[in-house]
């Protein structure tokens, strides 16, 4: 009986868990051409109730160890505008099993690459925010969630602006013992699907990985005997599949 009750009780919890909005924004990077100035990016509500999205954005400064910090946009001097990326709308309400998308505009200096961290966070609306929703259904919204277990789970992602004139330039050097990636352009380039297997079982492979090689940058590994590692090199829209033996 004990056992009984417990899982009954498990499986109140997982249901009201499960209620409530869940948000999904796709993938978690996304990439800004030299040629264009906007890019929509959708959210969907694959939960049993309407999710109300606040989309925040912050720009990721650099330093020269690598490290960065996540400060806020500053209005362009002189101008109403800001200097730096902008949604449009900022809130969003996407109803359940519905989908509804912000543009991400950008507006600025772009003899460099920049980029941004995009946060799109589930909130119960208040009265200060600009949602489009009367004080009753805020109310109800709220009596709705608190019948269960409330989850509202965010996603931050990063986005790369890259310069208006965007250049590729991946040197490889490869000295026998080290395989190094130089991105010599100025624009990030891609290491996808980066696989590190055993020559000899293909499908003995260790944690698949992604990086990123910013402009200046280099990436590297030590080659091992015995090992036999696989990637994509994207720059931009062009793609190459590399293979490296050990």
């Amino acid at each position: 009986m004990k056992r009984l009750l417990m899982l009954c009780a498990l499986s109140l919890f997982s249901l009201g868990a499960l209620a409530g909005p869940q948000i999904n924004v796709g993938v978690v990077y996304d990439y800004l051409g030299g040629d264009k100035s906007t890019y929509m990016k959708r959210v969907f509500n694959g939960g049993t109730s309407t999710a109300f999205v606040k989309v925040n954005i912050l720009e990721m400064i650099y330093d020269e160890d690598g490290t960065y910090r996540e400060v806020p946009l500053q209005n362009q001097a002189g101008a109403a505008a800001r200097d730096g990326l902008m949604a449009s709308p900022a809130r969003l309400i996407v109803p359940a099993n519905g989908t509804q998308g912000t543009r991400l505009l950008f507006m600025g200096n772009r003899d460099k690459e920049r980029y941004f961290r995009v946060r799109f966070v589930p909130v119960v609306p208040q009265a200060e925010d600009d949602f489009a929703v009367t004080a009753a259904e805020r109310d109800d919204y709220k009596d709705s969630l608190a019948a269960g277990v409330r989850v509202l789970a965010g996603y931050g992602t990063v986005f790369f602006v890259r310069p208006k004139n965007t250049r590729f330039d991946t040197a490889i050097k490869d000295d026998g013992t080290r395989y190094t990636l130089n991105n010599n352009g100025n624009s990030v380039v891609v290491i996808d699907e980066f696989k590190d297997c055993a020559a000899a079982s293909p499908q003995e492979c260790r944690p698949t990985l992604r990086h990123h090689i910013r402009a200046g940058h280099s990436y590297g590994f030590d080659k091992q005997p015995g090992r036999e590692y696989r990637f994509s090199l994207i720059e931009g829209g062009e793609t190459r599949k590399v293979e490296v033996k050990g």
